[in-house]
């Protein structure tokens, strides 16, 4: 497993569900100087609807990248999948506190080795993801809707980012705090201003002419916007 770097640090984690699927291995070489992690989105057309990639979409990109691969899996059965994630070279696995059974979540991705995340949709309160603070690395609060991109980025959910960062500072944890959605030049200066320090996008990066220039003026903003 690849390690994710020292939590809390400013990264920027392309979202290839905006890449062109046929040449992913391309997109991911193209934006690998401006890349901390590889967000790797995963739909079931159950959880969200719409549906992605799986473990052998993982397997073939880790030949092509040496990131870490931050896989976000909106699947309404997780624990059926992520030894196989584990297995392709996923790094890290986020699952959705809705869909419930956290605690032995958790556990699985422990034993297999993965760097555990919790995500929680727009309209999810903090409290739900709150007790679970202690026993994650990575906390990921959704900016949209999740199960499409291209997405308006939804302001309100800064209030949220805000409370995620008090409780993490205050209980001096070692936990990324991620925000997905919408994020642009525009949005990431207030998501990291709320206290977000991963940033995922991919719209912003992918879908631009130069996605590596991109990449870095989306970092630039953020290293300039962080408290």
């Amino acid at each position: 497993m690849i390690d994710a770097g020292v939590a809390g640090t400013l990264r920027v984690a392309p979202s290839i569900l905006a890449a062109d699927f046929g040449a992913l291995a391309s997109a991911v070489e193209l934006v690998h100087d401006e890349t901390d992690w590889l967000h790797v989105d995963v739909m079931d057309g159950h959880f969200v609807p719409n549906v992605s990639i799986g473990p052998p979409v993982v397997q073939s990109l880790r030949r092509y990248s040496d990131k870490f691969f931050d896989c976000h899996l909106m699947l309404s059965q997780p624990e059926r999948y992520l030894a196989a994630f584990a297995e392709a070279g996923a790094d890290g696995c986020t699952v959705h506190v809705e869909i419930g059974g956290t605690a032995a979540l958790i556990s699985q991705m422990r034993e297999l080795g993965l760097r555990v995340g919790l995500a929680a949709n727009p309209d999810t309160p903090f409290e739900r993801v709150e007790p679970f603070l202690d026993e994650i690395d990575l906390l990921l609060l959704m900016t949209v809707f999740p199960g499409f991109g291209g997405q308006s980025f939804m302001p309100e959910v800064l209030v949220k980012v805000r409370s995620a960062r008090e409780a993490i500072d205050r209980r001096a944890l070692k936990v990324d705090l991620e925000v997905d959605g919408g994020i642009d030049e525009r949005s990431a200066p207030l998501a990291i201003a709320a206290g977000a320090n991963v940033l995922v996008a991919g719209s912003a990066i992918f879908s631009r002419p130069d996605p590596l220039t991109a990449a870095r003026a989306l970092r630039e903003l953020a290293q300039r916007a962080r408290p």
